[in-house]
């Protein structure tokens, strides 16, 4: 989903992650987590639970290195603050080589990687349309914008427009205002790199969540594995499709239902296709992707999302992407599974 941070952390947040605490409460009595620690980053909100915390580790010492780490990558990667690295980038209006620090660099490769395997439904640099069509920061009212506009700004984006070295960790914008913006795959790779943080620390089980991307691992607080709902894609009370008992192992979804605005009767979503230009109109309510790392499921959610249920089941089944595609009929909704999605269930 092509959308800023805070649209998309608190309008699609389709993991209700909450379900964890619930039913732990009616399965565990009164026990609680050793740290549970919640708070904002990226426009949005995270959330870590701890199941074991070593004697050697305070939970001072976690929520103050968490919260630096955090602080730090959004200094590297945020669209919101005129200084971050990203933003300089992209107030850069030059076509020279640019000297990328290693986090960046990783994700920006990453996210490279997703629009090629995807013959460009991922693509970071679709911002500006998004902005045009009323879903971005912008507060602009609701318009179909006319295909002329549509086409010129088609012409100033593109993944290919963007160049690597690896050598040298630079990049290149072949068009000078080319605009990066990754709340696709960003998030993702935060909460990597907090599971990694917690791992450093003797944490061997943890559920991190930032924005409804998640990792888990080990298991929670009743010692089996992690429950995480899928939520039922409809506009009303929300409610749950599928319940989720996962382990080692992290979760992306990408929804298409709560975020859309109607205009003479037809529907168009926030979802912009970067091939097209245009809202996504095919019938794939939500998708959710089952992966090693939360950076690679994140940006997979976003491609199989714009790639339709059809073309997205097709490209997951040759990659051996899990993911589990929900997907709107006249009846309600049906599920569809990738073969690597059951497997990675049984």
């Amino acid at each position: 989903m092509y959308l800023n941070n805070i649209k998309r952390g608190s309008v699609l947040l389709t993991l209700v992650f909450l379900l964890v605490a619930c039913q732990q409460q009616q399965s565990a009595a009164k026990k609680t987590y050793p740290l549970h620690y919640s708070d904002a980053i990226f426009g949005t909100t995270f959330t870590i639970k701890v199941s074991n915390l070593p004697d050697s580790v305070s939970t001072k010492e976690v929520r103050g290195q968490v919260k630096q780490l955090l602080d730090n990558l959004n200094a590297h990667m945020s669209t919101y603050q005129p200084d971050s690295e990203l933003s300089v980038i992209n107030a850069n209006q030059s076509n020279d080589w640019l000297s990328v620090s290693t986090p960046l660099y990783t994700v920006l490769k990453q996210a490279q990687k997703i629009s090629e395997l995807s013959s460009g439904a991922f693509d970071i640099t679709v911002g500006p349309l998004v902005n045009l069509w009323g879903f971005g920061p912008d507060p602009i009212s609701f318009v179909a914008p006319a295909d002329t506009v549509i086409k010129q700004h088609l012409t100033t984006l593109g993944y290919q427009n963007l160049l690597f070295n690896d050598k040298n960790q630079t990049i290149k914008k072949t068009i000078a205002e080319l605009y990066l913006d990754l709340s696709a795959i960003a998030k993702g790779y935060a909460v990597d790199q907090v599971g990694l943080l917690l791992e450093s620390l003797g944490i061997t089980d943890y559920m991190v969540e930032i924005g409804g991307e998640l990792k888990l691992k080990g298991h929670n607080i009743s010692n089996k594995p992690w429950r995480i709902a899928v939520e039922k894609p409809s506009a009303g009370n929300r409610m749950i499709q599928k319940v989720l008992p996962l382990s080692d192992i992290s979760l992306a979804t990408s929804g298409d239902y709560r975020n859309y605005f109607e205009l003479e009767g037809v529907r168009f979503s926030h979802t912009i296709d970067p091939r097209t230009g245009k809202p996504i109109t095919h019938k794939l309510a939500s998708i959710t992707i089952l992966s090693d790392t939360t950076m690679k499921a994140d940006a997979l959610a976003t491609a199989l999302m714009v790639l339709g249920s059809e073309q997205g089941f097709e490209l997951a089944e040759q990659q051996n992407i899990a993911a589990l595609f929900i997907i709107k009929t006249d009846d309600g909704f049906v599920e569809k599974a990738s073969s690597s999605f059951v497997a990675r269930l049984r």
